[in-house]
């Protein structure tokens, strides 16, 4: 495959030749990264046509000659893992030179928004933060831009050595992955952070990838297009693009609430001298949820803070961690900014401001925020040490942290943004979710980056097409090692955690059924999460527990370490009269985490399923319903969020299953 970082320079054409004077090389490469140790580690960049290029690390040095477009690449020879830093040095016409480098492994930690949740975010976030002083651990986070190009060169990103500075607005599966293995194997490693929440699997895989099975080719042949049939030529490509905006734009009218809080209907919430009448009290930072508001929607929070007469006259800078989902910001009646999924560069990360001196009036200055939540828990979703305001020079910081008055502007406690029927862009156009968008702008510059394997949280954005992603999720694990050519790398995922979806109910546990089946490819493991979800929140905060079992599969599989990976996973069911006995592997120790086993169903010919009564018998099962005499099929855990509490020996969960193969409700679904 060719590189995107090398297509660049095809790209640029004659014009740009003067900038190929000197070496460069991708992002990936930098200062703190960490090298896959135990095979050769390719090394590329762009110089002058004809150029000679040295890499060298200790006493290892390759040479390359850079093509007729600018390319190079050389392999530097197997190293061993050491926490001792080396320096890189590459040398052509001029000299880049590459300090504190780790040798280790490399895990490459991919997917949607439960990926992309950051540690600070995460439940305990604010210690573990604080405590995120690891020399051996480097994170490389893939940054996104306001949107995805067609073309792209390179990614932004850079190495960060792990340490309380750093660490906040990585992903927190990452962080705990990658701790977990440092820790227990004693050796560097690095994790590289590329994730976009809300994105299908179809944008993760290549053109290549998806034009390799069936439904690849149909999403690539423009099924899921504004316009029937996939665009070709420049003036299709624009109708394309045209009709997709108009018909975005009346799908969003119809399915976001606006900000009507300071705009319109006399409500002027952002402004001080407002009636107080209708306003309540709330501590902060918090979900309204806690506090007991219901419903999706939008709410507003304001704050009086005195001002210290050192301040006046000064810039400030005002720091409210992440909101969620989106806000709209005001000092003293001035919007600052405001944050949603239409400015992917600033939705979902911590918020922070600069307020500008003119604004620091002698007196009491009123913070406005008004937060609009899509769905799950809505409000301050950081701990109280980022809740703050200071000046912008730094120094003292006043907490703003605690009581704050709220008024719920509207809420919609019957909200359902129906995803599925959201338009899709155009194959070519650069959107987020467009086929293949996402392994061009975030994965591809990478390749052919020396990994260990990967680690995967996504499909929540693929529920309502569940049976298709047995296709397409597989289609993406078989690509990414294609692509890379290292074999078939360790590649784990995350099953979907609880959560009461508003769509239909047999969307999510058909997704995790497709999931299972992954389990089919070699060197593939499943971390399970159904018991440490969120039921009302698609973003459960336990990430220390995703990340610890993803660390499991590594630990057993790749590293031979005397650890039990996975949960029971669903074997066999066998029909002995009245009663179906239920096989596991990872069976060992069977046991309840409750007073009794639940999660079970079973069914007659009739096909209808009822509660079940459990019994453990030693690695087994027995499942039984009072009137099903002729039971055929079971399942365990078969809802959105279900109460199911089957484990084995270390405490892990199992899966949930079915032993049928009844006909599905998302199948045929594009």
């Amino acid at each position: 495959m060719r590189n995107r970082f090398v297509l660049g320079l095809l790209l640029a054409g004659a014009s740009s030749a003067p900038a190929l004077a000197d070496v460069k090389l991708p992002a990936v490469f930098s200062d703190h990264m960490v090298l896959q140790d135990g095979r050769a580690v390719p090394v590329w960049g762009e110089a002058s046509p004809g150029e000679a290029v040295t890499v060298s690390v200790g006493a290892s040095k390759v040479k390359a000659v850079a093509g007729k477009q600018g390319h190079w690449r050389v392999s530097l020879p197997a190293m061993a893992a050491t926490f001792d830093p080396v320096t890189i040095v590459v040398k052509g016409n001029n000299e880049v030179v590459f300090k504190d480098v780790l040798v280790g492994d490399v895990w490459l930690a991919s997917g949607q928004s439960n990926m992309e949740f950051n540690l600070g975010k995460a439940a305990g976030g604010g210690d573990e933060v604080a405590a995120a002083t690891h020399a051996g651990l480097r994170l490389f986070r893939v940054l996104r831009g306001e949107s995805v190009p067609e073309k792209t060169i390179d990614v932004n990103g850079t190495w960060t050595a792990c340490t309380p500075e750093t660490a906040g607005d990585f992903s927190a599966v990452g962080y705990f992955f990658g701790r977990r293995l440092m820790q227990t194997l004693k050796k560097p490693i690095g994790v590289i952070d590329t994730s976009w929440g809300g994105t299908p699997v179809e944008a993760w895989t290549s053109e290549a990838g998806l034009r390799a099975n069936a439904e690849g080719k149909g999403l690539l042949n423009g099924l899921n297009s504004t316009l029937k049939g996939a665009p070709k030529t420049p003036q299709e490509k624009q109708a394309a693009i045209l009709a997709y905006k108009q018909a975005l734009e009346i799908w969003e009218a119809a399915n976001y609430y606006q900000n009507n809080g300071n705009e319109g209907e006399g409500l002027e919430y952002a402004k001080a001298g407002i009636p107080e009448k209708g306003w309540q009290k709330i501590e902060l930072p918090s979900h309204w949820e806690d506090a007991g508001i219901d419903g999706d929607g939008s709410v507003w929070f304001r704050k009086d803070v005195q001002l210290p007469a050192a301040w006046v006259g000064k810039d400030l800078r005002l720091s409210l961690g992440v909101l969620n989902d989106c806000d709209t910001t005001y000092v003293a009646g001035e919007k600052l900014g405001q944050s949603c999924r239409e400015t992917p560069a600033t939705h979902g990360k911590a918020r922070t401001f600069e307020i500008p001196a003119k604004l620091a009036k002698p007196g009491r200055l009123l913070i406005a925020v008004r937060v609009f939540d899509e769905r799950g828990r809505g409000g301050f979703s950081s701990g109280p040490e980022s809740l703050y305001l200071q000046l912008a020079a730094g120094g003292e910081k006043i907490s703003l942290a605690g009581r704050w008055n709220y008024r719920a502007e509207k809420l919609l406690p019957s909200m359902v943004v129906k995803w599925d029927t959201r338009p899709k862009p155009p194959q070519g156009y650069p959107h987020p979710s467009a086929p293949h968008a996402l392994w061009d702008a975030m994965v591809a510059p990478m390749v052919p980056y020396a990994i260990r394997g990967a680690i995967w949280y996504q499909g929540e954005a693929n529920a309502s097409r569940a049976v298709q992603y047995r296709t397409l999720f597989p289609g993406l694990i078989k690509d990414w090692r294609k692509q890379w050519g290292q074999g078939d790398f360790p590649f784990y995922f995350v099953q979907l955690a609880n959560f009461i979806d508003r769509g239909d109910p047999a969307e999510w546990p058909e997704l995790r059924e497709a999931q299972t089946m992954a389990l089919r490819l070699p060197n593939t493991g499943m971390a399970v999460a159904i018991d440490i979800g969120n039921p009302k929140d698609i973003h459960p905060t336990n990430k220390l527990d995703v990340g610890e079992r993803l660390a499991r599969w590594a630990l057993a599989n790749d590293y031979k370490q005397s650890v039990v990976a996975s949960g029971p996973l669903f074997k066999s069911a066998k029909v002995q009269g009245s009663q179906i006995r239920v096989s596991f592997n990872f069976a060992v120790g069977l046991k309840s985490a409750g007073p009794e086993l639940t999660g079970f169903t079973v069914a007659g010919a009739d096909r209808k399923f009822v509660p079940a009564k459990a019994q453990l018998d030693g690695e087994t099962v027995i499942v039984s319903a009072e009137g099903i005499t002729k039971p055929v099929a079971v399942r365990y855990g078969w809802q959105g969020a279900p109460d199911c509490n089957l484990q084995n020996a270390e405490g892990l969960p199992a899966s949930p299953f079915r032993s049928d193969a009844w006909p599905e409700i998302t199948k045929g679904r594009r």
